[in-house]
């Protein structure tokens, strides 16, 4: 990813709430990416590149989508169940991976059909454009809670311990 002058940088191992809200940035952008492609592009071919473009945003929630959701469900949330929360809210926000995760293999599915055949036409360009257009408002109430609610709370109710064993668990995941 290509680095903005003046922008600020990722979060460390040492702050994995804020590399959980740095997440939600490039998911963002990547979620852009494939909804805009989805809309602009109806009944053409996809040029060269956006179907880099379409290709980076697909790797990303591949790799990068499920890593977050694994930062989250095996090293924050529990810990906040531990910590006396909201069970409920938390179910409710991995109920949301679940829908988004169903969401992103339609998106997948139809994209990489889109590349394959060079064109996406009918009932699979609608199926296409309505399932990006669902995870749009999906994502922005499920960041919306988390950076909001969620985040905010863990960092209250965490102790110091708890969020360098979350940070050391980023770490391992990705190494």
């Amino acid at each position: 990813m290509p680095v903005q002058i003046g922008a600020k940088l990722d979060s460390g191992f040492d702050d994995p709430l804020g590399m959980l809200c740095d997440c939600h940035r490039r998911i963002e952008r990547f979620l852009r990416v494939l909804c805009e492609v989805a809309e602009r592009a109806q009944g053409r071919a996809l040029s060269d590149e956006e179907q880099d473009a379409v290709r980076g945003a697909l790797h990303y929630f591949q790799e990068g989508g499920a890593r977050h959701n694994r930062d989250e469900e095996e090293s924050l949330f529990p810990r906040l169940r531990q910590a006396g929360s909201d069970v409920r809210a938390l179910e409710a926000l991995e109920h949301e991976h679940g829908d988004a995760g169903a969401l992103h293999a339609t998106v997948e599915r139809l994209y990489t059909q889109w590349m394959a055949e060079g064109t996406l036409k009918g009932e699979a360009g609608r199926a296409l454009l309505e399932a990006t257009r669902q995870l749009e408002p999906l994502y922005a109430t499920h960041i919306a809670t988390e950076e909001g609610v969620v985040f905010p709370h863990a960092a209250q109710v965490l102790d110091a311990v708890a969020i360098a064993a979350m940070g050391a668990e980023f770490r391992a995941r990705r190494s």
